[in-house]
């Protein structure tokens, strides 16, 4: 809105502390030169609801830079996803965000 200003000058700040809160941990999956790419993007699209696009997506990242982060949420929701990743044989770990 033109010549609006903001009435709460910690506005912006609360907005950053609420983005924390909700999503403080992230999944990573990492490279491990074993896996099939076929294998992991079946897996991130079967375990994360990743589209099949996304899944290829983070499997390029995870080949080229040795991890990716494929989901980020908060602890109880990443653990059983994590498991599942690795009852498949794909390096996985829950890291808090940051």
């Amino acid at each position: 809105m033109y010549g609006h200003t903001s009435t709460n000058p910690f506005e912006e700040e609360d907005i950053a502390v609420l983005t924390e809160v909700q999503l403080p941990y992230n999944l990573i999956v990492w490279n491990d030169e074993v896996n099939t790419f076929d294998h992991v993007i079946e897996t991130l699209i079967e375990v994360c609801d990743h589209t099949p696009e996304q899944a290829e997506q983070c499997t390029l990242i995870i080949h080229f830079k040795g991890k990716c982060a494929v989901k980020n949420g908060d602890y109880q929701t990443l653990k059983p996803l994590r498991e599942a990743i690795s009852e498949r044989g794909i390096g996985a770990t829950i890291e808090q965000s940051k």
